[in-house]
């Protein structure tokens, strides 16, 4: 749906209103032009101008007109993660999936309704261009009608009316890993060199950070017995980070490391940005906030000195509230929480450290109560900089004993059952999800909304609607990491996961044998997910979800480098009941 955006006026009048839902118009202007970042000068994609793209706050049930105007030197579209697409497919954003891509000097208009409560984001899913900082923030009121599990934190009517009025005004918090490498540049390296580039330089909160370089022997003491045990006789390199070699005794991939960039592995320069400053007041009792990782390599971890948070809700869904000190959270996924606020004025250090293996990294940012300071002296950490506990009370959040709210279980009548393997394919930044590699250049393909046959069909899997349907996701070697798995439209049910190989053809027969590693009483009900860590050797992941919304989506590793290399797979549901596509949509893709 290309036009011009001095006609979309007209057209906007002549719209029909939705139902009596609101209509919420959010137009934005992608531009590509240098800006400084953890205080390091790179090209950067703006959105209206600023970096994080501005939030959109919307109410449940609200239809969205989301306009995007690109006026970057290249391709791009818009993915609303988390957000189910319940009857819009075509506003997924996925470029050969469900749309062409936006061409430069071109518009696009997405509409969808906010059928879910909850935290969200937008974010580029055009190449690797949500390194470069195309993303921002979504908040969906909840309904009246949508209970709160507020009343399991406390009964007391003033504690809980503090606790809803934090959530009404919950702020964002966007967490990511930063590269003064533009994506490009690290995707033709990784082509060029035939390496995995699985380093950052710096961290960000809200998009301030700083990059830090810390000296040899503060690197050799915080490296961690997991860390030691994959590098042997080696070291972490001055970024904190594994060697770009690292794998070589294991994996016999061709590299060519003079194609290698400065800063990819090693290389650290410092440089000093701008620093997050969370100014709260006590006299509210409770701030909520919203924290999305919008990393695209590294899974974080983030925590307030001395503080308490309650996690209320997990990519955009209640659950029953879980008290913990620190939060790792891995990429896309949003956790919502409430902070106490009672501790005594003055400043305390919110910190952010790389939860994932291969590097250390951290930033901080302030905690800054109003008033008069009172706290004269540096806060105490739950976490140290490697994320191993400061203090033997330090409690991390435990995701086995997530619970929803209110519990739902799955059917237990499954139609079909897909198996996935997970590994590198030829070279090490080269990737699959399924049986073959997902190539980008598959992204310029007719998208399959339109046509289902445009791809490589090992390359797809289909379902029918109104059924049930099981994906078991198999690591099958070991030195990688956690891949958080994200499916579009609808959410799905963590219903099991266990080290080894997955032998059984059925979910049901592998309870029979292994009961204690399924939960199809209260499974999490989430978007995204991550495999568990292949230590010592296969491990899976089983997901459950309810084919209810036909159409052409995506599922893929959300770590941007492995999405680039083809850990991804299209899924077509609901063939037998495929959705009439709106006659803008079919002119756009050439019909």
């Amino acid at each position: 749906m290309r036009f011009l955006i001095g006609n979309f006026y007209l057209w906007l009048i002549c719209l029909v209103q939705w139902g009596s839902a609101a209509t919420v118009f959010f137009p934005i202007v992608l531009t590509w032009s240098n800006r400084t970042v953890a205080g390091v000068t790179r090209p950067v994609i703006s959105t209206n101008g600023q970096f994080p793209g501005p939030p959109l706050r919307i109410n449940q049930g609200d239809n969205v007109l989301f306009l995007v105007d690109n006026r970057c030197p290249f391709n791009t579209t818009i993915h609303f993660h988390g957000i189910e697409q319940l009857g819009t497919p075509w506003s997924d954003g996925v470029p050969g999936v469900s749309q062409r891509s936006i061409r430069p000097g071109t518009s696009f208009l997405y509409r969808w309704t906010a059928t879910e409560y909850g935290a969200y984001w937008y974010h580029a899913h055009h190449r690797g261009s949500l390194e470069d900082g195309l993303y921002g923030p979504i908040y969906i009121t909840p309904a009246p009608s949508v209970q709160k599990p507020f009343n399991q934190i406390s009964t007391n009517p003033v504690q809980l009316n503090a606790m809803i009025d934090a959530e009404r005004m919950t702020r964002p918090v966007l967490l990511s890993e930063w590269r003064v490498l533009t994506s490009e540049q690290i995707w033709a390296a990784e082509v060029a060199s035939g390496t995995d580039s699985f380093c950052a330089n710096a961290l960000l909160i809200n998009g301030k950070g700083s990059v830090s370089c810390l000296p040899r022997a503060e690197i050799d003491a915080l490296t961690t017995p997991a860390q030691r045990r994959v590098l042997g006789t080696g070291s972490l390199t001055d970024l904190g980070c594994f060697p770009a070699n690292f794998t070589d005794a294991v994996f016999n991939f061709p590299k060519n490391y003079s194609a290698v960039l400065p800063t990819m592995f090693e290389g650290c320069v410092p440089s000093r940005g701008p620093q997050e400053v969370f100014t709260v007041n006590a006299s509210q009792q409770y701030i909520s906030l919203d924290l999305i990782s919008t990393a695209g390599l590294l899974q974080l971890t983030f925590s307030i000195d001395e503080h308490v948070m309650w996690v209320y809700a997990i990519d955009g869904r209640y659950i029953q509230p879980r008290q913990v000190n620190v939060l790792s959270i891995p990429n896309s996924n949003r956790y919502s929480v409430l902070v106490p606020l009672n501790k005594p004025r003055g400043e305390y250090t919110v910190r952010m450290v790389s939860a994932s293996v291969q590097q250390i990294l951290n930033t901080t940012a302030i905690w800054r109560y109003q008033g008069t300071p009172q706290l004269n002296r540096p806060s105490n950490p739950w976490v140290l900089v490697n994320n191993l506990n400061a203090t033997t009370s330090t409690v991390f959040l435990n995701e086995s004993l997530v619970v929803p709210f209110p519990a739902i279980a799955p059917s237990t009548d499954i139609a079909q059952t897909f198996f996935l393997h997970v590994s590198q394919v030829g070279t090490a930044y080269r990737w699959r999800l399924g049986n073959s590699s997902y190539g980008l250049e598959l992204e310029e393909s007719q998208p399959l909304l339109f046509n289902q046959s445009s791809i490589p069909s090992d390359l797809i899997i289909r379902t029918k609607n109104n059924t049930w349907v099981d994906i078991i996701i198999q690591v099958d070697t070991i030195m990688q990491p956690m891949h958080p798995i994200h499916k579009h439209s609808n959410k799905h049910f963590i219903i099991g996961e266990g080290t080894g190989t997955f032998n059984w053809s059925t979910v049901a027969e592998a309870v029979q044998s292994i009961p204690g590693s399924f939960n199809l009483q209260t499974p999490q009900y989430r978007d995204t997910y991550n495999t568990p860590a292949p230590v010592t050797g296969p491990t899976w992941l089983a997901l459950r979800y309810h084919v209810v919304n036909p159409g052409a989506f995506f599922m893929h590793c959300h770590i941007q480098v492995h999405q680039s290399g083809g850990m991804a797979l299209a899924i077509l549901d609901g063939v037998d009941a495929w959705p009439t596509i709106p006659q803008t949509y079919l002119r756009d893709s050439g019909f």
